[in-house]
């Protein structure tokens, strides 16, 4: 199972990241990366490196696990349990590239506060505001699951906490900036990551 998981974190790289910026690339001449913004010790710089940190103890978890260094909580260590964390992250890619292609021109990670992007709010992101955060918190949930140790679940912890500090304090912020009341009303109607919940009046 923790090659398995190395082998989806893999594919997740290729196509969530790789592929996509290639695509981005061909069609606007720009990879959409943005990279870690703020100064250093700023809650935006934190969001940005903290995700990155986050990743690194998601993937180093299945090679700790393979390696024999830790080993799964036991009472997640069930087959049924393992198989259900696959089909959620493999899920989960899925759902992240959809989302990605659903923004099309738009699509960026970070974000440039000297840029402007049209703000989409129909398709996916007109049932949740970020459907590609949501689709990368189920992959991470997914893939702890398979190698359901500590660390593993550290890092899925890791990851929610710093994904809701980008969208909270970097992201939503910037577009309230940008469109202004078109992006106070989607607030209010569409959840940030689940339908119905997190609306912003």
């Amino acid at each position: 199972m923790p090659m398995l998981a190395l082998t989806l974190f893999a594919v997740f790289a290729v196509l969530g990241f790789g592929w996509r910026s290639w695509v981005q690339r061909r069609r606007t001449g720009s990879t959409g990366f943005k990279g870690v913004t703020g100064a250093p010790g700023s809650v935006e710089w934190f969001a940005g490196v903290g995700f990155i940190v986050a990743i690194a103890v998601a993937v180093a978890a299945p090679v700790l696990q393979w390696a024999g260094m830790v080993a799964p909580v036991p009472i997640l260590d069930r087959g049924w349990i393992q198989v259900l964390g696959t089909v959620i992250a493999v899920a989960g890619i899925a759902a992240t590239v959809y989302a990605q292609l659903d923004m099309g021109d738009s699509w960026r990670i970070g974000v440039d506060p000297a840029e402007t992007t049209t703000l989409v709010h129909t398709g996916v992101f007109a049932v949740v505001r970020n459907p590609i955060f949501t689709a990368m918190i189920a992959f991470g949930f997914g893939i702890a699951l398979m190698t359901p140790n500590v660390v593993a679940l550290a890092g899925f912890a890791l990851l929610v906490a710093t994904i809701e500090l980008q969208v909270r304090a970097v992201e939503e912020p910037y577009l309230v900036s940008v469109h202004g009341d078109a992006y106070r009303g989607y607030l209010a109607l569409v959840g940030r990551f689940v339908p119905g919940v997190g609306l912003r009046g």
